[in-house]
């Protein structure tokens, strides 16, 4: 089922760009569950879920019949966590915004699909054996609730050009329902990592 979505990601990334063709690849490592970011947004799940996160994906060239919103690239990845916690997909748009002739800066946002809880048992619930309790006590403090599987990606990056074909990124990929798919629940989960592109073609520069 996850690779299935994993791939659908990918065809809807592609055929959103039209006659564009895949510009970039994406591969990154990344920390899971970053504490600090968490805290500091206030997601209220932040340093329950452990190990690193594996991301692989692809962006377009740039979008020039969206030339009205800055002519964006499109992008699709799959991240997996080594702990099979929380995986998830992810497509969307960024925008890379020129810092001179090396460096650049890139926000975007998207939509995601994760695997994870969305909706933990209460642990208050009438009638549960103390075995019960415990369960449930152990989910809340070791697995995000998402509330909804599907969530908002937005992401922010800090990008170098080391060649004209290789760049490395500082990446922030944050994702949760925003209190827009589910509302009670709004715990997110925050990413923190590098990843390197590699540009096929064009450059989305």
């Amino acid at each position: 089922m996850f690779g299935k979505l994993a791939l659908g990601a990918v065809i809807a990334a592609l055929g959103f760009t039209g006659p564009a063709a895949a510009a970039e690849l994406m591969a990154g490592v990344y920390a899971h569950d970053v504490a600090f970011l968490g805290a500091a947004i206030g997601s209220g799940a932040a340093d329950r879920e452990k190990g690193a996160d594996f991301e692989l994906g692809i962006r377009s060239d740039r979008i020039e019949a969206l030339s009205l919103i800055g002519a964006p690239q499109a992008h699709a990845f799959v991240s997996v966590n080594t702990d099979n916690t929380s995986n998830f997909v992810a497509v969307g748009l960024s925008w890379p915004i020129r810092m001179g002739d090396t460096f650049y800066f890139r926000p975007g946002l998207g939509l995601a699909y994760t695997d994870g809880k969305a909706g933990l048992p209460p642990v208050n619930a009438p009638g549960l054996t103390p075995a019960e309790i415990q369960r449930r006590l152990a989910l809340y403090q070791s697995r995000i609730d998402f509330g909804s599987h599907l969530l908002f990606e937005p992401e922010l990056a800090l990008g170098m050009h080391i060649t004209p074909r290789l760049s490395a990124e500082l990446s922030w990929v944050h994702i949760s329902n925003g209190e827009v798919f589910h509302h009670g629940k709004n715990q997110g989960l925050d990413d923190a990592g590098v990843r390197v592109i590699y540009a096929l073609g064009a450059s989305g520069r």
